[in-house]
């Protein structure tokens, strides 16, 4: 019965050893998974369920868009263009960017890549409901979600500042869903 034990052990640590690997039969030589948990290697990174990770071969993580076909448009030439396309909304109670903001946020990640003197401010905003203390705090992490997510776009974290208004600042006032749904924001500003 000893023996048995020893075996459904090693038997065990093979199945980890074995899901823990996996080769894409690409053979140029980068891998990549779908972000199912807005996390990736145990790091939040604010990322929604459909967005594309991938590895290149310097082990660099590459963040793709899969609406890239309908973010072709967005074709920004400096940031007085970058500020017609400045906001990225939040579900309720929600930090994790949804996938249609990503084409957004790669524009402005590129014109920062590009302009290293370029600085940002990062406004997170709520909507009206919850305590002013819990809107402030939920306020701070949409701001830092977005600028985690330009950092993993290679933006360098000096180009980044965030500040929460929480309820403070809304876009709309009024007392329901389509009010509120405008509140929950983060405001990309030059």
């Amino acid at each position: 019965m000893k023996n048995f034990g020893t075996l459904v052990t090693c038997m065990a640590l093979a199945c980890m050893v074995s899901a823990c690997t996996s080769s894409s039969g690409d053979s140029s030589g980068s891998s990549s998974t779908l972000v199912e948990d807005a996390t990736y290697g145990g790091n939040q990174a604010g990322l929604g369920d459909d967005t594309q990770v991938t590895m290149g071969q310097d082990g660099a993580l590459m963040v793709g868009d899969p609406y890239a076909e309908q973010n072709e448009s967005l074709n920004y030439q400096g940031p007085e263009a970058l500020r017609e396309n400045n906001t990225i909304y939040f579900n309720y109670d929600s930090e994790t960017i949804q996938d249609q903001y990503v084409g957004v946020m790669q524009a402005h990640a590129q014109y920062l890549r590009d302009n290293p003197d370029a600085r940002i401010i990062i406004e997170g905003h709520t909507d009206e409901r919850g305590t002013p203390e819990y809107n402030i705090a939920l306020g701070e992490r949409r701001a830092r979600s977005v600028a985690r997510y330009m950092q993993n776009l290679g933006v360098d974290v000096n180009q980044l500042s965030i500040v929460s208004y929480g309820e403070e600042k809304p876009a709309e006032v009024g007392h329901s869903e389509a009010f509120w749904s405008k509140n929950r924001r983060a405001v990309i500003n030059y």
